[in-house]
């Protein structure tokens, strides 16, 4: 269901302000035909593909004397079409939670222009990256890609993917991607949109590249990862536009964004570098999804080297940004800050700053007789 912002304007319809004010009912609707396509036979073919994740394979396993069926995915050109419908999806949950839950705090805070884009950011982010870690965590947990780190390049190419770890990375594709009409939904600045293309860039490679290399854990892994530290960041930097005393936060997220960065360098180097590189199956082989030779394990590693290197500096002028700021708002105390006031003690002695016994010693001395 769309959300409205209520206004007293009416622009004209299919105006750009109008398309900005209902957008959410626009993509409602669009999505809607996707579920509508379902209840017609002439239509359901085509609308299961927008809806269902595709390319699903049964293989039997044997548990004890029982044999049961499960269920796995590979990738494919279809998935193009679920992941534009979660964008959908994406966009429709965007608009709920800034309409029900950001702006009726924003209304309540009263915060500036500038604070109230950052505070829209943060929100959005901080629900994103909490559900998505929540859900990447659970997804380790119950395929034991923690407690048994070899599985990250064992057994590659890891084609099938249990139906959980596809979803998961068509919601991600779909949310990254949501990202870019929301630009104009949300009328970004246009001096902050080459910032946002970045990094939304730069998320979209990474997670169709893992994606798409059959990558998948090693992916899984460094998001769940990299999605903590952020969620951590974005919750300190909304606890400080509550009071911005609190400033514990960003602390605990500096020290474990090196840890993360390190960490993240360390996972992949250890899969792509040493892993990957002793399998015995080391040839270029699209159809059966092998990637795994020397051009592409350089150009993965490369990538993700050059990502953090990005990261860290923008990390170390962030830090560097904020401590001038510190500095100057300690400057500016001191020179705001009243003059001390004067004791009963030293008004008694003396007026402006001349103590009596000051203004006695001004007289001159008497020479004493020889």
């Amino acid at each position: 269901m769309g959300v409205r912002k209520k206004t007293s304007k009416n622009p004209p319809v299919l105006s750009h302000e109008f398309v900005i004010q209902n957008h959410a009912d626009i993509v409602s609707c669009v999505a809607m035909v996707f579920l509508l396509g379902l209840m017609f036979e002439a239509t359901s073919k085509v609308a299961v593909l927008f809806i269902t994740v595709q390319y699903n394979v049964t293989i039997s396993a044997n548990e004890g004397l029982e044999e049961t069926a499960v269920n796995y995915f590979f990738h494919g050109i279809k998935d193009l079409a679920a992941v534009f419908f979660y964008m959908l999806v994406a966009i429709i949950m965007h608009a709920i939670i800034q309409e029900y839950v950001l702006d009726k705090i924003n209304r309540k805070m009263h915060f500036s222009k500038t604070k109230h884009s950052k505070f829209n950011e943060s929100g959005q982010l901080s629900a994103f990256y909490l559900f998505s870690f929540g859900w990447g965590a659970s997804i380790l947990l119950s395929e034991n890609f923690l407690s048994n780190p070899v599985s990250l390049w064992e057994g590659y190419p890891h084609v099938l993917m249990p139906f959980q770890l596809k979803f998961y990375y068509i919601c991600q594709l779909g949310y990254w991607l949501h990202a870019i009409p929301e630009l104009y939904f949300q009328k970004t600045k246009k001096e902050d949109i080459p910032r946002q293309l970045v990094y939304i860039s730069l998320y979209l490679v990474h997670i169709a590249g893992a994606y798409v290399l059959n990558l998948n854990r090693l992916g899984l892994v460094l998001l769940v990862l990299h999605y903590f530290v952020e969620l951590l960041f974005h919750v300190s930097r909304l606890v400080y536009f509550s009071n911005e005393n609190k400033q514990t936060g960003f602390t605990i997220w500096a020290v474990l964004f090196v840890v993360g960065r390190l960490l993240t360098l360390s996972l992949s180097v250890l899969t792509v570098g040493f892993g990957l590189s002793t399998a015995e199956r080391q040839n270029l082989d699209p159809a059966s999804g092998n990637y795994n030779v020397i051009f592409v394990r350089v150009t993965v590693l490369a990538a993700i080297c050059i990502t953090q290197a990005f990261m860290m500096w923008k990390f170390i002028n962030f830090q560097l940004r904020r401590w001038r700021e510190h500095a100057q708002t300690q400057t500016l105390k001191k020179k705001q800050a009243p003059p001390k006031s004067k004791s009963k003690k030293d008004k008694a002695n003396g007026v402006n700053g001349v103590s009596s016994n000051g203004a006695d010693s001004l007289r001159p001395r008497k020479e004493k007789s020889s």
